[in-house]
C-alpha cells in the first residue's frame, strides 16, 4: 500500500495542476527578470512614433527571454517531484539567445520600418493601397517570428536554415500559423482595451498556448529535420 502511494505521489490531477501552475510563475518571475531592462526603458519612452527605434532596442532582451521561456515550458515536468523550470529557463537562455538574436534584431528592425512608414504614411506621398500591403506584410512577418521563435528555442539550426523553415510552415500548418494569429489578435486587443502591460503580465501562459498550437510544426521538425 505504501509502495503504491509512494509511486503514485506527484503523479495525480492536483499535483499536475500544481506542477503546471508552479512552472508558469518561475518562468514568469524569470523572463520578467531577464527582459527587465528592456522592459523599463519600455515604461520610460513616450508613445510617439519617433520613439519606435528606441522602443525597438529596448524589446532586444524579450527576445532571448522568450526562447528560454519557450525551451522550459517545453521541458517541463507534469510531476510536482520532479520540477526545475528555473534550472531549464537558464539552460534555454543559455543556448538559446544568441541563435535568436540573429533572427529576432533583423526581425525588430523590418517591423521599426514598417511600423515607422505607416504612422508617417500621408508623407509619403504612396496610394492607400500600400498602407494595408504594409500592414499585411507586417503581420506575415509577426507570424514568421513565432514559428522562428519556437524552432530556435526547441532546435539547434543555422540562421539560414531557421529562416526557410519558418516561412516554409507558414503555409505547411495552416492551423498553427492561424493558432499563432488568433494570440497575436488577443494580445492586442488585450493591450488596448486593458493594459499595455498585459502581455508581459500573461506571457507565460501565453507562450505555452503557442508551445500547443506549434505542436504540428513541432513534431515535423523532429521527424523530418533533425537527426
Amino acid at each position: 500500500m505504501s509502495t503504491v502511494r509512494a509511486d503514485a505521489f506527484g503523479t495525480g490531477p492536483l499535483s499536475r495542476a500544481a506542477a503546471l501552475i508552479h512552472t508558469l510563475v518561475t518562468v514568469e518571475a524569470l523572463l520578467l527578470l531577464t527582459a527587465a531592462p528592456g522592459l523599463a526603458g519600455l515604461l520610460l519612452l513616450d508613445p510617439d512614433p519617433a520613439n519606435l527605434p528606441l522602443a525597438a532596442l529596448c524589446l532586444l532582451p524579450l527576445g532571448p527571454a522568450a526562447s528560454a521561456a519557450l525551451y522550459a515550458l517545453h521541458h517541463r515536468s507534469r510531476d510536482l517531484t520532479a520540477l526545475h523550470p528555473a534550472r531549464d529557463f537558464l539552460r534555454g537562455w543559455r543556448l538559446g539567445a544568441l541563435p535568436v538574436l540573429r533572427l529576432w534584431a533583423p526581425l525588430l528592425g523590418w517591423l521599426t520600418v514598417i511600423a515607422f512608414t505607416l504612422t508617417h504614411f500621408t508623407a509619403t506621398g504612396l496610394p492607400g493601397w500600400w498602407a494595408a500591403l504594409l500592414a499585411l506584410i507586417g503581420a506575415g512577418s509577426l507570424l514568421w517570428g513565432a514559428h522562428a521563435l519556437i524552432l530556435t528555442a526547441l532546435f539547434t539550426f543555422r540562421a539560414r536554415d531557421t529562416t526557410r523553415l519558418a516561412a516554409y510552415f507558414l503555409t505547411r500548418h495552416p492551423r498553427a500559423t492561424l493558432g499563432a494569429a488568433s494570440l497575436l489578435v488577443l494580445t492586442a486587443a488585450g493591450t488596448a482595451l486593458l493594459t499595455e502591460a498585459l502581455p508581459a503580465l500573461l506571457a507565460a501562459p501565453l507562450l505555452l498556448s503557442l508551445l500547443h498550437s506549434s505542436r504540428p510544426v513541432i513534431a515535423e521538425t523532429q521527424e523530418d529535420f533533425t537527426a
